[in-house]
């Protein structure tokens, strides 16, 4: 791409093709700033954990299935790369608990904390003394957090142990894998901290979570169509170095090519940005990211005749709190929660989702993945009936998947930004830093570019 006066025009390299990384190339490339911008991913696919696959014969989500929609970023850029007739909204939002040997109705909570007693008190979930126990917040002062402390150690002081253990737990463990004991409150749940008394908080009208018909995975091949940037997939980035401009060893060992670029975006996991940033001598940055640690997790996506359970599902699907020692932590009733997909199959199959694996249960993911269907099955029984084998099942694992906010994320991400903002005309993101969901990903990317669009200076220059 050259101007008018056939000067090259500015070349922006994005490392990542995960959707924090194709936010930012569709920025930039669709800005109108005349850059050429070069999609780097060392996999044979973009899209990170947005992934489409099919069970069944019908295409299903077997990542990401969901966006948050009360955060506008990810369903306006949906809208924007022509998928705006296909965004949709869960056609049920009532989630549950299988605790105690029962599937019990979620009570309105913000993070697992619970925000109407009755209903916590009617759901069965908390026995007679945690009640009495969350009761008794009322009673207390509110204070302000003045430093963090973990999610687990705020609300078991707060609300006492058993909110943990029954809501909080099941509820992170299926956001982040992790444990609430170990998970920031400022970083992991700052709605928390910003609750007032324990009372009824009204949630609006507006749906919390979005989806895509045909799946959320559709997103990133949309975008990646839509932004017009050169994605080169199976271009694994092994060093990165600052000279005059910025050199990207790509490829193997064997044959490796060299790649200049007049700005550089990583949207890549939190180690290998480490080791790019320690080639590209930000030893501060490459520290401090190297002390965020990964969780892994298994979903395993299973199609059961309708006639395998003894009545139909209602809700979305249920959490399950580690206290209750089950394989599965979290199950989603996929073809009643998304009306397409409920659609498609028609009433005699049914599309189920269970996950696998916290932080520190890396063992049970290296079973076989017959194994696991098993496992997931079994639960399943136990929980709502179903009985003899699934029809097709899919085993998607996710290995280092979800990055842990640990206590003094927020403090880390600083000092990672702040020794990053030293190296002229380079850029993080991802969900390492501010945020794991789609939408957050998406706020991240498009942050990163819009940082890398004002250091431009006359057309066809970057500043250095």
């Amino acid at each position: 791409m050259r101007d008018a006066g056939n000067v090259p025009a500015p070349r922006v390299a994005v490392v990542g093709a995960g959707i924090a990384g194709l936010a930012a190339a569709h920025t930039l490339a669709t800005s109108g700033a005349g850059l050429e911008v070069v999609v780097l991913e060392s996999s044979p696919r973009v899209g990170g954990k947005l992934l489409l696959g099919e069970v069944a014969g019908q295409a299903v989500d077997l990542g990401a299935e969901a966006m948050l929609n009360r955060r506008p970023e990810a369903v306006a850029l949906a809208r924007a790369v022509g998928l705006a007739d296909d965004v949709c909204h869960p056609a049920t939002s009532r989630a549950a608990v299988w605790t105690r040997d029962a599937v019990r109705p979620l009570p309105p909570t913000v993070m697992g904390v619970p925000t109407d007693l009755g209903a916590l008190r009617r759901s069965g979930i908390m026995s007679r003394p945690g009640l009495a126990r969350a009761w008794l917040e009322r009673l207390l002062p509110r204070r302000a957090v003045a430093e963090d402390m973990s999610v687990g150690d705020f609300v078991a002081r707060r609300f006492g142990r058993e909110v943990v253990d029954r809501l909080v737990e099941p509820l992170l463990g299926g956001v982040y894998a992790g444990t609430s004991f170990d998970l920031s409150l400022r970083a992991a749940a700052p709605q928390i901290a910003a609750l007032p008394q324990m009372s009824s908080v009204g949630n609006g009208h507006t749906p919390v979570f979005a989806g895509i018909r045909g799946g959320v995975g559709r997103l990133a091949e949309q975008v990646a169509s839509a932004s017009g940037a050169l994605i080169r997939t199976g271009a694994t980035v092994r060093e990165l170095v600052r000279g005059r401009t910025w050199e990207l060893v790509v490829g193997s060992t064997r044959d490796p090519e060299l790649l200049t670029a007049d700005a550089v975006v990583l949207a890549t996991p939190a180690p290998a940005t480490a080791r790019l940033l320690s080639s590209a001598s930000s030893v501060a940055a490459a520290s401090e990211l190297q002390h965020i640690q990964y969780a892994s997790t298994a979903v395993i996506t299973l199609a059961v005749p309708a006639s395998a359970l003894p009545r139909p599902l209602t809700g979305s699907g249920f959490l399950v709190p580690p206290v209750d020692g089950r394989s599965i932590k979290a199950a989603t009733f996929s073809s009643v929660k998304w009306r397409w997909l409920g659609e498609a199959l028609g009433d005699g199959v049914v599309v189920l989702r269970a996950s696998i694996g916290r932080l520190g249960e890396e063992k049970v993911l290296q079973r076989e993945d017959a194994e696991l269907v098993a496992l997931a099955v079994s639960d399943l029984a136990a929980a709502v009936g179903l009985a003899g084998p699934p029809l097709d099942a899919v085993v998607t694992r996710w290995g280092g998947g979800l990055p842990q906010y640990t206590v003094g994320h927020r403090e880390r991400v600083t000092r990672i930004r702040s020794a990053v903002a030293l190296l002229p005309s380079l850029e993080v993101c991802g969900a390492a830093y501010d945020g794991i969901g789609v939408a957050a990903c998406v706020a991240d990317g498009q942050g990163a570019a819009d940082r890398l669009l004002a250091s431009l200076g006359t057309p066809g220059t970057m500043k250095t």
